[in-house]
């Protein structure tokens, strides 16, 4: 019987980053609770996702490979404009 309690697995700093975890806690099969999302005009703020609590090792290792692929991404970017100004 699945359990009825949520957990925090991640804190987003802003919409978008929230919205594209969830989305990817979704596509999993997962159920997720989001709150600190304000709605309007005006979207800012926090975002805080839950998940139930027997999902919780998974969505966190998505997470985890999620940031860390963002950052290996950023560092392969880095040499290549190195090369660039050393070419210039």
């Amino acid at each position: 019987m699945p359990s009825s309690r949520f957990v925090l697995v991640f804190t987003a700093a802003t919409i978008p980053e929230g919205m594209a975890a969830r989305g990817l806690l979704e596509s999993q099969g997962m159920v997720v609770e989001t709150k600190g999302e304000v709605d309007g005009p005006y979207r800012f703020g926090p975002v805080y996702l839950y998940v139930a609590e027997e999902f919780e090792p998974q969505a966190r290792l998505l997470l985890e490979d999620l940031s860390t692929s963002g950052d290996d991404a950023e560092g392969a970017a880095e040499p290549e404009s190195d090369q660039v100004e050393d070419q210039a």
